[in-house]
C-alpha cells in the first residue's frame, strides 16, 4: 500500500514539473498571424518561400497547407519558432487525404518537416506585420558614425 502512494507521489511530481516546464516554454512565446515556409519541388529542384496567414489554406503543388498557430520569441530570448500545421494531399479523384498534422520547428527543420515523395515543406519563421519594431539595446559593432576617442 505504501509503495502505491510513493509511486503516485512520484508521478504527481513529474507531472507538475512537466506542466511547469511547458508553461514556462510558452510564457515567452508571441503569437503571429503569418507563418513562413519553404517548399522543395523534388521534380524541378526548385525551392519556394511562401507565407500563409494562420487558419488559411495555401496550395503548394498538390498539397494544401493550413497553419493553425505560429509562435516566436522576442529577440532577447533564445529563438524557438513553432507552428502547428495541417497538410492535405489533393488526389486525382478529387478527394483529399490528410498526410500531416503536427508541430514544425524552424530551428530543427529536419525534425518535423513534411517529407512527401514529390514535395518537402519546412517552417522557416513567423511574422507579425503589426508588431512594434524591437529596439536593440546594444550598439552596432561597426558604427560608421562613431568618432574615435580623443587622446
Amino acid at each position: 500500500m505504501m509503495k502505491y502512494f510513493n509511486i503516485l507521489g512520484v508521478m504527481a511530481t513529474v507531472g507538475l514539473f512537466t506542466l511547469g516546464f511547458a508553461a514556462s516554454a510558452i510564457a515567452g512565446a508571441r503569437e503571429n498571424p503569418i507563418a513562413i515556409f519553404a517548399g522543395l519541388d523534388k521534380i524541378t529542384g526548385t525551392i519556394t518561400t511562401f507565407e500563409i496567414n494562420v487558419n488559411q489554406t495555401k496550395r503548394f503543388g498538390s498539397l494544401n497547407i493550413t497553419p493553425r498557430v505560429c509562435y516566436s520569441r522576442p529577440l532577447t530570448e533564445e529563438p524557438k519558432t513553432t507552428s502547428f500545421i495541417e497538410v492535405d494531399e489533393n488526389r486525382l479523384d478529387g478527394t483529399r487525404n490528410r498526410i500531416f498534422t503536427g508541430w514544425m520547428l524552424a530551428q530543427s527543420p529536419g525534425l518535423n518537416a513534411l517529407e512527401h515523395p514529390v514535395y518537402d515543406i519546412w517552417l522557416t519563421g513567423c511574422r507579425n506585420p503589426n508588431a512594434p519594431k524591437e529596439i536593440d539595446t546594444l550598439p552596432p559593432l561597426d558604427d560608421p558614425k562613431k568618432k574615435p576617442a580623443a587622446n
